[in-house]
């Protein structure tokens, strides 16, 4: 069922100008190569005006199925003004809902790494794109990126905003030509070589005759069997050491390196032969990483690399010390200086049992002459009567050099004993033992006594307790008060006794005393030195002085008259 909007228009499409295709059949093929939306909107805007299909409701606006009014007609809207960020991010939602993945083919240039990512400009002879490699896709990348390298990119078409440039994010990029593994295989190739990998100065000599050989390869494979005949064949004088590895697939190259690096650490190792059987480039690949070529020539021996066939060369043969055509030549390799060498020594050996047995044949014969004449005629006699000389002082010295050793073996095993015994350390140790000793008995006796004690104290205790010791002391207690009451009570009394006798003496020595006598107003009279009292009148002379004791004091008197007969004055 078709609408009145499908019907077709009735009036003649005005003539189009634009420039056709000569070899297009009509003017729209020339328009093939051109975005669809700028192709829809050409085609449009190459319609005549149509008329209305109904006078006063509107009509079909050409190529949008818009019907405008007649009212609309008369006053046309204002167009939208856009600000620059919604017209940025408009074209790019456009760009980008417009474009899917796409495929480009150009040239490189200005390449610029910032930060992991890759910077670059695509071109060919008439235009160009800015483009961009992020990081994470960066990293695998396995070549690369150079300027005025021609190459395929897949990516997404977007818009920087900020600039309002439109560029090419890109996913994954192809050299065109050749292939990205046989480019990265290239530009390694030519880094290692500039680096020196490859110089023949830094090659080094097989060993000769080598100790131990190093086998890096695969336990699965044939190769390690074809190593082990050939060394086995060639009965080569060396220990064979095998770092099993996978030598293909991936993650293989970095077991290989660290196989190298494992058997070149074992001691003695004088050649090591890394390699495999064949197969194809991709089964050889990974002799060709950069982590197996600088594993090879970090290696402290030299390596024979031996990787498939003689047709097949990788980076690791070129940084060997030796190459092989296959896994049996290094083999063959390896044991053919020994080999040599051998026949070199067998046949220095074969000439000199020539030379020697020419010599004493001359020697024997001279000998046989020497014989014949007669002043050896009996030198052999004396030879023998020599030698058995010779054998007695031999047994002889033989056995006095065996007693001799004897007697200083057992003077030196005296001597070790009694160092022993003279030692600190032993010394040191019988001491320890006696004050052990000592301690022991000092505790056991202490525990005796100590025991003893406690028996007579326990004994005291209950003899005491059998007395009633207690009822005794009480006893005694009071016995002891009561005496010494009775010893208080006659001491004050003798006391009280002693002051009134004291007393009484007292007064009667007072009322006896010449001072007493003196205060009654007697006198004493003495003799000039003082020492004798004058009794008598007879006593002193005329002229004398005496002394005159008072109450108070002392007078000192000469003596006028003496008389006698006076009588003493009341």
């Amino acid at each position: 069922m078709s609408s009145l909007f499908d019907l077709p228009f009735e009036d003649e499409p005005a003539p189009d100008n634009r420039p056709t295709d000569a070899g297009a059949p009509d003017g729209r093929q020339a328009d093939a190569g051109a975005p669809l939306v700028g192709a829809r909107n050409e085609r449009t805007t190459t319609r005549p005006a149509e008329r209305p299909r109904e006078s006063g409701t509107g009509h079909r606006a050409p190529g949008t199925g818009f019907v405008e009014r007649e009212s609309e007609r008369q006053e046309p809207r204002r167009p939208r003004t856009y600000t620059v960020s919604e017209l940025t991010h408009a074209v790019r939602q456009s760009l980008e809902g417009t474009f899917g993945r796409v495929w480009v083919e150009g040239e490189i240039a200005d390449c610029t790494p910032s930060q992991g990512n890759v910077y670059f400009t695509l071109k060919d002879g008439g235009a160009q794109v800015s483009a961009v490699l992020w990081r994470t896709d960066a990293a695998r990348l396995r070549f690369k990126l150079t300027t005025g390298l021609h190459v395929l990119v897949k990516g997404r078409l977007s818009v920087y905003v900020p600039r309002g440039r439109y560029q090419l994010i890109v996913d994954s990029i192809e050299p065109k030509g050749a292939g990205a593994r046989q480019l990265a295989l290239d530009q390694l190739k030519k880094r290692l070589q500039a680096e020196g990998l490859f110089d023949p100065a830094r090659k080094r000599a097989l060993p000769m005759l080598p100790r131990r050989i190093g086998v890096v390869t695969s336990l699965d494979g044939a190769a390690v069997r074809d190593i082990l005949r050939v060394l086995r064949t060639r009965r080569a004088p060396a220990d064979i050491v095998i770092a099993p590895t996978r030598v293909q697939g991936e993650g293989a190259s970095v077991d290989i390196a660290r196989a190298i690096a494992r058997v070149a650490r074992v001691p003695d190792v004088d050649v090591i032969i890394v390699g495999r059987g064949g197969g194809s480039t991709e089964d050889l690949w990974a002799f060709n990483e950069e982590t197996v070529a600088r594993a090879v020539a970090a290696a402290p021996v030299p390596v024979i690399a031996a990787v498939g066939h003689e047709v097949d060369t990788t980076l690791a043969d070129y940084v060997a010390d030796v190459r092989a055509a296959t896994p049996s030549q290094a083999a063959e390799i390896v044991v053919r200086q020994a080999s040599d060498f051998r026949d070199r020594l067998a046949g220095a050996q074969r000439q000199m049992a020539l030379l020697l047995g020419s010599r004493l044949d001359r020697q024997r014969t001279r000998l046989l002459r020497i014989e014949g004449r007669p002043g050896f005629a009996h030198y052999r006699d004396e030879i023998r009567h020599r030698d058995r000389l010779r054998v007695e002082l031999t047994d002889r010295l033989a056995h006095a050099w065996r007693e001799r050793t004897a007697r200083r073996t057992r003077r030196l095993a005296d001597l070790a004993a009694r160092l022993d015994e003279q030692h600190p350390q032993r010394q040191l140790v019988t001491r320890v033992r006696r004050l052990t000793q000592i301690d022991d008995r000092l505790r056991s006796a202490m525990t005796t006594r100590r025991a003893a004690a406690h028996a007579r104290l326990q004994a005291s205790r209950e003899r005491l307790a059998r007395v009633g010791l207690d009822a005794r002391v009480a006893q005694s207690g009071r016995r002891v008060d009561h005496l010494i009451g009775r010893g208080l009570a006659a001491l004050t009394r003798t006391l009280h006794t002693g002051d009134r006798r004291v007393s009484s003496l007292s007064g009667q020595l007072d009322a006896l005393s010449p001072l007493r006598t003196l205060a009654r107003g007697y006198a004493i009279c003495w003799d000039t030195p003082g020492q004798t009292v004058v009794r008598s009148v007879a006593g002193v002379s005329t002229g004398d002085r005496v002394h005159v004791q008072v109450s108070d004091g002392m007078l000192q008197c000469d003596v006028a008259a003496t008389s006698p007969d006076s009588p003493p004055r009341p």
